[in-house]
């Protein structure tokens, strides 16, 4: 049963039509989106951290956080010793609470599947944690990921998969790969990222080198 006390944010997110609606509901649940997440058992982060533990194998390595929200993902690696970390995302009150967190280097508004202000190769890795799901990041985002991370560089981002809602990253991803752009290294068995209120919602998480 979902939590009768949530506002009704998560309804708001998947049924926003642009990339401004979305923008204005993340503003308006910035300073109570990292205590609902709990209250709703979120896990996704957990494991992308886990993943990035296992990939990112120097602090000093230069990390963007794609998507970064509230920076759930950013102060978990900067506890884990990571000193170099980029924050981006569409919403400037998610990424006003991350950037209260001290764990970022550099915070930027920008959106994902539109040209990333980054030079070619910038980044040892991406992060990316809940962002490629219903109406939030589109498959094309994906190239400029590549585009901005180094060759041998690691690509760690989560899907949104029960349904059909994965298939068009899944047919991006493997597209990108028969074009030798990246090489698929990890990827998770299916699991429920927010037990606690939506059962049904399933994610994986995927680690792609760049080539």
């Amino acid at each position: 049963m979902k939590n009768s006390t949530t506002p009704g944010w998560l309804e708001k997110v998947y049924n926003s039509q642009n990339d401004k609606e979305l923008t204005d509901i993340y503003n308006g649940w910035a300073e109570q989106y990292d205590e609902d997440l709990s209250h709703f058992g979120y896990r996704l982060p957990t494991v992308v951290i886990g993943l990035a533990g296992r990939y990112i194998t120097s602090t000093e390595f230069k990390i963007l956080d794609a998507g970064a929200g509230t920076g759930l993902l950013g102060e978990v690696l900067a506890l884990m010793g990571y000193e170099d970390i980029t924050a981006i995302d569409l919403s400037p009150g998610m990424l006003e609470v991350a950037r209260a967190k001290k764990a970022y280097h550099i915070l930027k508004e920008m959106t994902l599947g539109e040209s990333l202000d980054f030079a070619d190769d910038t980044f040892d890795a991406v992060v990316s944690s809940g962002t490629f799901t219903v109406g939030h990041a589109p498959p094309r985002s994906f190239d400029e990921l590549i585009r901005i991370t180094r060759p041998k560089g690691h690509v760690i981002f989560s899907i949104r998969c029960d349904g059909d809602h994965g298939d068009p990253f899944v047919m991006m991803q493997e597209t990108l790969e028969k074009e030798g752009a990246w090489r698929l290294v990890e990827i998770t068995d299916r699991f429920q990222s927010l037990p606690l209120q939506e059962p049904e919602v399933e994610n994986q998480v995927f680690v792609y080198r760049v080539l």
